[in-house]
């Protein structure tokens, strides 16, 4: 039987709404040890994804002011998902195929969880480069 994405997805998510300001997002990411933020709408439902490099590239290249920029007017929206129910060999080849490190997962729109290459790498081959940076803590 194909392994599920349940299987394998990272369940703990950290979710901003789409007011949150720039600044806030980043100190989420920082304090948590990651590099991304599921953007929600005001029922819970995705929104967006926004991502340490957004932040880089959509905001600060682009000379906004962090503190009244929100998440929802720089983050990613045109989102490819799957469900937990989907085979990890139809998310391998989604990523594969629109060139994303992660997709949301989610269930009646609302995140549920995300798999990122990382978590692939950890799944799929763990003496990878990959898997190792993947379970190594994060820097502070």
């Amino acid at each position: 039987m194909p392994e599920k994405v349940r299987d394998v997805m990272t369940t703990r998510l950290v979710t901003v709404s789409t007011t949150t300001a720039l600044t806030e997002a980043a100190r989420q990411m920082r304090d948590q040890g990651i590099g991304d933020l599921i953007v929600t709408d005001d029922s819970g439902r995705l929104f967006g994804l926004v991502t340490d490099r957004d932040l880089v590239v959509r905001a600060t290249a682009e000379g906004r002011d962090p503190d009244h920029t929100e998440t929802g007017q720089i983050c990613s929206r045109n989102l490819t998902t799957v469900t937990p129910d989907d085979d990890v060999d139809r998310a391998v080849a989604l990523m594969r195929d629109r060139a994303v490190r992660r997709l949301p997962v989610v269930e009646d729109g609302r995140p549920v969880g995300i798999v990122s290459l990382g978590d692939l790498a950890l799944d799929r081959d763990r003496q990878s480069a990959l898997a190792d940076i993947s379970a190594a803590p994060a820097n502070s």
